[in-house]
């Protein structure tokens, strides 16, 4: 299959510790022969190491966006990620990252994808917060509005995570 032809996965990985489990996620995407490119936010870095990732794969923070823009007419990344990707699954979404989208802000590269993402392509949201994030009562509204057009919701698996409660 030819580059042009593959699939171009965009995952988007915010501060939430199921980060760890990206260079997983990416070698079955990658091994299914899909072209994959990794947004984080700030604190996904934090949980991310790079070097257990497939070679060549491009991990892209906000520090890439604004050195690639300079002047009128440079390049705008999260414009040119949402062009080139034919899906974006946020994985893990935390609940910082999850009230933002939900608000509209978009103040990192991660959240400019999320608000200028065409929805007609599939998005797929996989939220991993503690039990007591995901059971406020903030947190269900601001999912409603991630249940459009092509937009989906991953519902949570609950498990012992590492901060000793079960999610």
């Amino acid at each position: 299959m030819s580059s042009t032809s593959r699939k171009k996965i965009l995952i988007g990985c915010t501060g939430s510790v199921a980060t760890i489990k990206l260079p997983q996620l990416v070698e079955k995407l990658w091994q299914n022969n899909l072209d994959v490119r990794v947004v984080v936010t700030e604190k996904a870095k934090h949980f991310l190491k790079e070097a257990e990732l497939p070679p060549g794969i491009q991990v892209l923070s906000d520090t890439v966006e604004w050195a690639a823009w300079q002047d009128r007419g440079d390049p705008v990344l999260h414009i040119d990620l949402v062009k080139w990707a034919d899906l974006f699954l946020i994985a893990p979404l935390d609940a910082n990252t999850l009230g933002k989208i939900a608000s509209g802000i978009c103040d990192n590269i991660l959240t400019c994808v999320a608000r200028a993402w065409d929805p007609l392509k599939p998005l797929i949201f996989c939220p991993a917060m503690n039990t007591k994030m995901w059971e406020h009562p903030v947190t269900a509204p601001q999912l409603i509005g991630f249940k459009i057009g092509q937009f989906s919701v991953i519902e949570l698996i609950f498990k012992l995570v590492i901060m000793g409660k079960v999610l």
